[in-house]
């Protein structure tokens, strides 16, 4: 049996390899570098010609202070989006002793609404009673634990009086 020439070759045809010589096609890859520059070239003039057609005119939120730009500096930035996208009231997380003092901040004002002197002397016994109660509490830590105040009962009842007769 004979051949005509090495296998995959035809006889007489021009050689490949040649012909893409001669055309300037090269095999190889082009440079990871070159082609970045092509992107980066295209992506370039994308926006460039989505700039002069006014694609980027009078957008929602033009001119204002992009959200969430530093969240990366901050490691809790996922609990604090949430706490804010879903409004989350989170005093009931506070320890007591935080607790009880935000509610001793809003006396005498929040025993205004109340009817009575026998319901005002209720709630601020009430209060000093959880005080008290938060105070025998074990504490945990360096350092002496802190403590809230208790409220006097007849200043609270003689301010809810005052309180009372502005209104």
């Amino acid at each position: 049996m004979s051949r005509w020439g090495r296998p995959g070759e035809r006889p007489g045809a021009p050689d490949a390899q040649e012909q893409l010589r001669e055309q300037r096609v090269t095999k190889d890859r082009p440079p990871a570098a070159a082609t970045a520059r092509a992107v980066h070239s295209w992506v370039d003039q994308t926006i460039e010609q989505a700039q002069r057609q006014g694609a980027f005119d009078n957008l929602p939120g033009a001119g204002k202070p992009l959200r969430d730009v530093d969240t990366r500096a901050d490691p809790d930035w996922w609990v604090k989006s949430l706490i804010q996208r879903e409004q989350l009231d989170l005093s009931g997380a506070m320890p007591g002793v935080m607790q009880l003092r935000r509610e001793k901040a809003t006396y005498p004002q929040s025993l205004y609404a109340l009817q009575d002197e026998i319901a005002v002397r209720a709630v601020v016994q009430d209060f000093n009673e959880r005080v008290l109660a938060d105070r025998r509490r074990p504490h945990a830590g360096a350092g002496s634990p802190p403590i809230v105040g208790r409220l006097d009962v007849e200043e609270m009842v003689q301010a809810w009086r005052e309180g009372r007769d502005r209104s």
